[in-house]
């Protein structure tokens, strides 16, 4: 039982790390700069760790980049405004990537300025092979180590970890929640000290600075992640943007609903 626990929670985060990481503050923001050595091992990561879900850091990109410019609207790839359920925003959602990654609709210029790509990779990460290949390993572990069958109906979460993360922030966050910077979209606060999603749930303060890479912007909140990218800056591993930019951001330069720093 003790194995099967520590594997849930370790995918959860290690997952949710790479997700927030490498796919969102990096990918769709550019708010830290990398190498091309570090960001190809930061694919690697995030393949590892998401497994299943693997998501393409530049259709993930386009698609948030999407989210922010259309907010709450017709055009956003996934709104509870617009959707009528839980499961009708995430099928959505899955429509919109798929699209993006395969390139079957245009794309507007500025939602593809300063991509990672790695065309194969991503093309193995999001193949059926890849995916089945995964849950066969989930199921593996759990064959040899759950004590009984109950702990069998965690199984989907493993397999579709990335889903589960993307719908807590894009349904419940726009749902439940405080609004620290008044907007014109329904992002919300979830908590005050975000332990569980490592900062992504901080959603309306991330509308109102999209760029900056800290999603805590007053006392009493924490980003987990932070501690990750500031370690990771100090080390060399990636370089943070200068304090000229982040000070713009901070003055609320980049602080539109509409608006968003490449």
């Amino acid at each position: 039982m003790a194995f099967i626990i520590v594997f849930f929670i370790s995918h959860w985060y290690l997952s949710l790390f790479s997700q927030t990481f490498f796919q969102h503050r990096y990918a769709a923001h550019g708010a830290f700069t990398m190498n091309r050595f570090w960001e190809r091992v930061f694919f690697v990561v995030a393949y590892v760790t998401q497994g299943s879900s693997y998501m393409s850091p530049r259709a993930y990109g386009i698609m948030h980049r999407m989210h922010h410019a259309y907010a709450d609207t017709e055009k956003d790839p996934h709104s509870p405004a617009y959707d009528r359920n839980i499961f009708a925003m995430m099928w959505r959602t899955r429509v919109v990537y798929l699209n993006i990654l395969e390139r079957k609709i245009p794309i507007e210029p500025r939602f593809t300025k300063n991509l990672p790509e790695w065309n194969w990779f991503d093309k193995w990460g999001n193949s059926w092979l890849s995916r089945l290949l995964w849950v066969g390993v989930y199921v593996f572990l759990y064959v040899l180590f759950a004590p009984s069958l109950w702990f069998y109906f965690l199984l989907p979460l493993h397999a579709a970890m990335g889903p589960v993360h993307g719908v807590i922030i894009n349904w419940f966050a726009h749902k439940y929640g405080h609004v620290e910077y008044p907007a014109d979209n329904s992002s919300k606060n979830m908590f005050n000290v975000d332990f569980l999603m490592l900062g992504e749930a901080y959603h309306n303060n991330h509308h109102a600075f999209p760029s900056r890479a800290n999603f805590a912007t007053r006392k009493g909140d924490f980003d987990f992640c932070f501690l990750i990218i500031r370690a990771l800056h100090k080390l060399k591993v990636i370089r943070l943007r200068d304090e000229r930019q982040r000070s713009r951001v901070k003055r609320g330069r980049f602080s539109g609903v509409r608006s968003m720093e490449q």
